[in-house]
């Protein structure tokens, strides 16, 4: 009776389990891609297992860099600003499946510019 038990209760807790839970720790480490619209050129951040998110966007147009920083939800909801003190946005979406996208803004240097950004996790 007790390995009848311990069958149906290590049955329970595998179907009861699932691989698909909402984790940071899918979204842990280092990210890069491109963005384009009226500025182009690289980004690169890196995700902390605490959700913070830092990094820089290399203006290929300016040949400046801006720094990136913000939070990651478990969900892989991206929301961080441009520049210190903030002078614009960087917000989008990671996923599981090891890419990204999402909308960028930066006011510095004027005129304000915008566009998209993709990635991939490294």
């Amino acid at each position: 009776m007790k390995k009848l038990f311990l069958l149906l209760l290590t049955a329970f807790l595998f179907i009861g389990c699932s691989s698909d839970d909402d984790t940071i720790y899918d979204y842990i480490g280092t990210w890069s891609g491109k963005y384009t619209g009226s500025d182009d050129g690289t980004w690169n951040l890196v995700v902390a297992s605490d959700g913070k998110v830092t990094g820089t966007m290399h203006s290929t147009v300016n040949d400046e860099n801006y720094n990136i920083s913000g939070n990651l939800t478990d969900t892989g909801d991206l929301t961080a600003v441009i520049g210190l003190p903030s002078d614009g946005e960087f917000k989008g979406t990671l996923s599981r499946e090891k890419n990204g996208n999402g909308n960028w803004s930066n006011a510095v240097p004027t005129p304000a510019r915008s566009g998209t950004w993709t990635g991939n996790k490294q």
